[in-house]
């Protein structure tokens, strides 16, 4: 995510200490044999889809209005194509309904922010059906306050009534990408950072993580530490699409060169030599971002990424950013490497001003 912001990345002063997770909980391993889970890919059909409102007192208080306006219209928009649940602090709950309407399922759940990809559970599939990973959510590293959202994961999983697995690592959703065929792709600056995991080496990251998801090949990113709030997400940077597609966001030339177009360059070349867990060379399909210039008075923390979408239930929803060549191109692309699916545009400009996207404010839970 560019900028150091989601919404202002110290305004809650200093760092915030983790969150403990306490009450039942399986260790990974538990619900079966090493690699007997899975992590379905995105496309994979959904129950639901979950979000979070931002309350007046949160992060966004000086843009809560334009922000929860953000968050009801993609709600709306997806409430189209599968059941959304949108998680409210208590007294946020009936303004959060009239916002998004009747189709929109509000319950009553406190949280410090928006970003319920990195809150939430990491749904994932076992011989015992669906359980949710907490990944012990730590504010990014403890950038943000997180005293409510540490708790999100096991909230979430327990009003639905499914196991938690107790993650021994610290990740967010945003920073894993599967192709539901034993592939992963992260960025070592957002998981191999002692800011999450001290001490830990890439190579006991990707174990932990072959054993938690299911995988068995990762393509690691190099990313940027300490540019933005995730230390660069996977999510904004390299998606998969379909039949092994790579979908890689290329920052405009009007930029010039930056951290962003030096993470874009190395992720290009580790995807030239790559190959998938079925031993396949991904194709890679560049998704330009808008024109800087096209977008008129930006913040910082902007994030101008298409690959911020999110694939619903027979469709792809994607951002709109108000370069209306880059959106038509951003459509088009997207549509031919999601055949079948309707690619529906929804304007962002308050999540992106806060260094988001429609990807990091979701979280799918599978249907088994």
């Amino acid at each position: 995510m560019r900028g150091l912001n989601r919404r202002t990345l110290l305004r809650s002063g200093a760092a915030v200490a983790l969150t403990a997770a306490t009450g039942a909980a399986c260790r990974p391993g538990e619900d079966g044999p090493a690699g007997r889970r899975h992590m379905p890919a995105e496309g994979e059909r959904h129950a639901r889809t979950f979000m979070a409102w931002p309350s007046a007192d949160s992060e966004w208080a000086d843009w809560a209005e334009e922000v929860q306006g953000d968050i009801a219209r993609v709600a709306r928009t997806i409430a189209g194509f599968e059941p959304v649940v949108l998680l409210a602090a208590p007294e946020e709950v009936k303004a959060a309904r009239r916002a998004c309407g009747s189709g929109v399922e509000v319950v009553p759940v406190a949280v410090d922010d928006l970003w319920v990809r990195d809150t939430g559970p990491t749904f994932v599939t076992g011989p015992k059906g669906l359980a949710g990973i907490d990944f012990h959510f730590n504010g990014w590293g403890g950038k943000q306050d997180h005293r409510r959202d540490a708790k999100v994961a096991r909230t979430v999983l327990q009003r639905e009534g499914l196991p938690r697995v107790d993650a021994p690592v610290t990740a967010e959703g945003g920073s894993l990408e599967v192709d539901g065929h034993g592939t992963l792709m992260v960025t070592e600056s957002s998981l191999v950072n002692p800011n999450r995991n001290p001490g830990r080496s890439r190579d006991e990251m990707e174990k932990a993580l072959g054993e938690l998801l299911g995988v068995s090949t990762v393509i690691w990113f190099k990313g940027v530490r300490g540019q933005d709030i995730t230390d660069c997400h996977v999510d904004a940077l390299a998606r998969f699409a379909e039949d092994g597609a790579v979908l890689l966001s290329r920052p405009h030339p009007a930029n010039g060169p930056d951290v962003w177009s030096r993470a874009y360059d190395q992720a290009r070349g580790v995807l030239e030599t790559a190959t998938d867990a079925r031993g396949r060379r991904p194709e890679i399909v560049d998704l330009p971002e808008p024109d800087p210039a096209a977008l008129g008075r930006r913040g910082p923390a902007f994030l101008g990424s298409y690959a911020n979408y999110y694939v619903v239930n027979d469709a792809v929803i994607v951002p709109r950013f108000g370069d209306r060549k880059a959106d038509r191109n951003a459509v088009s692309i997207i549509g031919e490497l999601h055949p079948g699916r309707e690619v529906v545009p929804v304007e962002i400009h308050t999540i992106a001003e806060g260094g988001g996207g429609i990807h990091c404010a979701t979280q799918q839970q599978p249907e088994v």
